[in-house]
């Protein structure tokens, strides 16, 4: 399988998960095309609770573990659940509860990315 096609999978498979947990608002940047951004890609959802944040980050931890064979490189923000962040090098998974993504709005930080708003299911 060629790098693009284990991206989009690993991409799909995170969604998947995602939206088995009933994460809110998904949305894919790509950052492919900017210059020193820090990954390829960015998934960004949003949680009711810190509760539904840590349910969420796990079950992309076990999805993509199961279905991808992958392990995230690097997993922070699990002590206090406002925002956990589950970093796949290439792909970065962002959860936050509402407040917490209204406050950082890391959207418009990446103002350049091409962004893609997924349907929720």
């Amino acid at each position: 399988m060629n790098k693009n096609t284990e991206k989009q999978e690993l991409i799909t498979t995170i969604i998947d998960a995602i939206q088995d947990t009933k994460g809110e608002d998904i949305q894919i940047l790509d950052l492919s095309h900017i210059e020193n951004a820090v990954a390829d890609t960015f998934i960004i959802c949003s949680a009711n609770s810190n509760t539904q944040v840590s349910a969420i980050a796990g079950n992309v931890e076990k999805k993509v573990r199961n279905e991808v064979s992958e392990r995230p490189w690097h997993v922070e923000g699990t002590e206090n659940a406002l925002w956990v962040l589950v970093d796949y090098i290439s792909v970065v998974v962002h959860i936050f509860q509402k407040q917490t993504r209204d406050y950082y709005d890391i959207e418009s930080l990446w103002g350049d990315a091409k962004v893609t708003h997924v349907e929720t299911v």
